[in-house]
């Protein structure tokens, strides 16, 4: 069993993101993963470490440019999760990212995004609502709120939507931090976090990088990568494994961890 690393500085939760739900029993390390890598099994592994639950949104509007599965089925989804692998950190809500290619549609490598044909400020009010939604209908699931957007006006829009409707950010164990994916290098990206941070909130932050952590790494409460994958396909297997590359190794994904964390500040370096 692998142990938990002792947080440095201040600290940040940095999950490993894979689609292979059995690794909840192999490490204590922190994993990411999607619900319906779990509600396809017949039977679910019980988790020896923290995770948390990804929505699959991303993947869902890509393909269908909407949700194929009802708040309800995505909440009992999230109970046998709960049950059978054990208690996760947080679960993402059915959100709608803001992504040009999300909204609009179009081809991205191997991709072929269908497109929502909404604005963004309609995507913001039906990540609130499916926020609120769910909630209602599970409190105890431990379901984040997540802000989206494409600019700063746009993700403070989206805190005020969620004021509104009476949910306290500051309050909340976790709030996610969508859309920033492909911004959290740049200096848009830096200037999204560095204001969702000024209002005290415990930011998650999707999809981050090496290059995002070590610029906002320490304004993050926690995040999630699944860039071991991506460089492990490109580079020869481990030495004594045998598979043609390491892009499902947890040996890879583990060493790779180990290497991240120790190119990020020590103000903001992971757990």
């Amino acid at each position: 069993m692998t142990p938990v690393t002792t947080a440095l500085g201040a600290g940040m939760r940095f999950y490993l993101t894979t689609h292979k739900r059995h690794w909840v029993k192999l490490t204590r390390l922190p994993l990411f993963l999607k619900a319906e890598h779990f509600a396809a099994a017949r039977t679910l592994p019980s988790a020896q470490g923290p995770y948390a639950v990804d929505s699959g949104g991303f993947t869902e509007l890509q393909r269908h440019g909407t949700w194929t599965r009802t708040p309800r089925q995505y909440v009992q989804d999230l109970r046998r999760i709960w049950e059978c692998v054990g208690p996760y950190d947080w679960a993402a809500p059915q959100d709608w990212m803001c992504e040009d290619l999300i909204i609009h549609g179009g081809q991205a490598g191997p991709l072929t995004f269908q497109g929502t044909g909404l604005s963004v400020r309609e995507h913001q009010h039906r990540t609130v609502n499916n926020f609120l939604e769910l909630r209602s209908m599970a409190p105890e699931l431990r379901i984040i709120p997540v802000l989206q957007g494409r600019s700063v006006e746009d993700y403070e829009y989206c805190r005020d939507l969620y004021e509104q409707a009476g949910v306290r950010l500051a309050t909340e164990p976790t709030v996610g931090l969508g859309s920033v994916c492909r911004l959290q290098s740049t200096r848009e990206g830096t200037a999204i976090v560095t204001a969702m941070s000024a209002h005290g909130l415990r930011l998650h932050g999707f999809g981050f990088k090496t290059l995002g952590l070590a610029k906002v790494g320490h304004l993050l409460a926690s995040a999630d990568s699944a860039a071991w994958s991506y460089h492990a396909r490109r580079r020869p297997p481990l030495p004594g494994h045998t598979h043609k590359n390491c892009a499902n190794c947890i040996d890879y994904a583990l060493s790779w961890r180990t290497r991240v964390i120790a190119g990020v500040p020590r103000t903001g370096a992971p757990a």
